[in-house]
């Protein structure tokens, strides 16, 4: 079988950061309730910032690191997200074309709330294994955006949050997909997938959010046990509780990670307290390590999990990462991978953990402010210029340019790399 999987990696998780414990206090939520999210951090996208340029963001270091020769074989470009601010138009045109990438390439994108990551990776897997252009490769964009409002005149410290607000984030993962798997080398044909209509989550507007959080947590755990039951109809000797070195659950908050492992491992493995939680540090933490620091990010999570995993594993020697991806409505699938050292090095060069550190910590004060309509480029914007001296520092935090949006006129968007 011909080999497949990442080529390159990279995550943005934009240039602003909040502590979510603080949040939790300002909002005067439940301290002991917080602390079962097990959530450290959340990005925040400021005005200036959407899905194109976290995606755009994230995928110039895989780009600028090809040659020509290399740039002009994508051909296929897939933006996966929640996010989207048209609905028709793809955002992936918007980044093939700030990337500068051979207009020989088919555009388009994927919706499946938290499972188009994983979708978007599937479906370039699979061009890449049909061999229909020998040798082309397939740009993966997951990227989302999660925005909470005041409307102008209202009051951010009277509005009714909840505690989706500290564990929603922002941000985007790249993926280079090819028959040069250099960080992740897909197992082929092992992966079980699983759905059904249930409306535990939706998003009715762009910018806003609903749904029940208890059918959520029990659609996932569902999906879980029946995606993992169907992916081993295809692996018979795979064993959930020996056959993974490592975990990569789709993390909307660390709690319910630990729940859904909980599960399998009872389930699965039946599995006592003391070894399940000895389970759950070794095998899952390393993939939470940075979804603790960006929260949820939709489409992107699994990825993140994914490259969490690859940056603080032991990859010494192969070892096979077992995948969860989950998303509301729904759909969800289980798929595995081997990483061996070069891929962990080859993501570490990428420095990750070092552009999450040069994120600016948001005060309460400018978050709330934030959060005012008169400050977010809202869903159907036809013209706006944006204000670049809101929170400046912000757009000076990384060492290196970055793409900010610049302005909408007749809602088209017109970007500027700044820095």
């Amino acid at each position: 079988m011909r080999a497949v999987g990442i080529e390159a990696m990279n995550v943005f998780a934009g240039t602003a950061f909040l502590d979510v414990r603080k949040l939790a206090e300002h909002r005067g939520l439940d301290t002991t309730r917080f602390e079962n999210l097990l959530m450290k951090e959340k990005t925040v996208a400021l005005p200036y910032e959407d899905p194109i340029t976290f995606a755009v963001n994230a995928a110039k270091p895989i780009v600028d690191a090809l040659s020509a020769e290399e740039r002009d074989r994508i051909e296929m470009v897939i933006t996966c997200t929640e996010s989207a601010f048209d609905f028709g138009k793809s955002m992936s045109t918007y980044c093939h074309s700030l990337l500068g990438l051979n207009r020989n390439c088919r555009l388009f994108e994927i919706k499946n709330a938290c499972y188009s990551g994983a979708a978007g990776i599937q479906m370039a897997v699979n061009f890449v294994l049909s061999q229909a252009s020998p040798g082309a490769k397939a740009l993966v964009l997951a990227t989302d955006i999660s925005r909470f409002m005041v409307e102008e005149g209202g009051d951010a410290l009277t509005a009714d949050w909840s505690f989706a607000e500290p564990s929603n984030g922002s941000g985007a993962v790249a993926m280079l997909i090819s028959d040069q798997p250099h960080i992740f080398q897909v197992d082929v044909g092992a992966n079980g997938y699983y759905g059904y209509e249930v409306m535990d989550t939706c998003r009715p507007t762009v910018d806003g959010d609903a749904g029940d959080s208890d059918l959520s947590l029990l659609s996932y755990l569902d999906c879980c046990e029946n995606a993992f039951l169907e992916y081993k109809k295809r692996v018979p000797e795979a064993e959930f509780s020996a056959s993974f070195t490592y975990l990569a659950y789709h993390c909307p908050f660390g709690g319910m990670i630990k729940g859904a492992h909980r599960n399998m491992m009872r389930k699965m493995a039946q599995a006592k307290p003391q070894e399940i939680e000895e389970d759950f540090q070794r095998r899952v933490t390393p993939g939470m390590i940075h979804c603790q620091r960006v929260a949820n990010i939709m489409g992107a999570t699994t990825a993140l999990a994914i490259a969490s995993t690859i940056d603080h594993g032991d990859f010494e020697t192969p070892k096979r990462i077992g995948a969860f991806s989950y998303g509301s409505g729904c759909c969800s699938e289980f798929f595995s991978g081997v990483v061996r050292k070069e891929g962990q090095q080859r993501l570490r060069a990428m420095g990750i953990e070092s552009h999450l550190d040069k994120r600016i910590e948001l005060t309460m004060e400018e978050y709330d402010r934030l959060l005012v309509g008169s400050n977010a480029v809202k869903f159907g914007t036809r013209n706006v210029v944006l204000d670049d001296t809101f929170i400046p520092r912000a757009r000076s935090a990384m060492d290196k340019p970055v793409l900010f949006l610049k302005e909408i006129k007749e809602f088209h968007r017109d970007y500027e790399w700044v820095g």
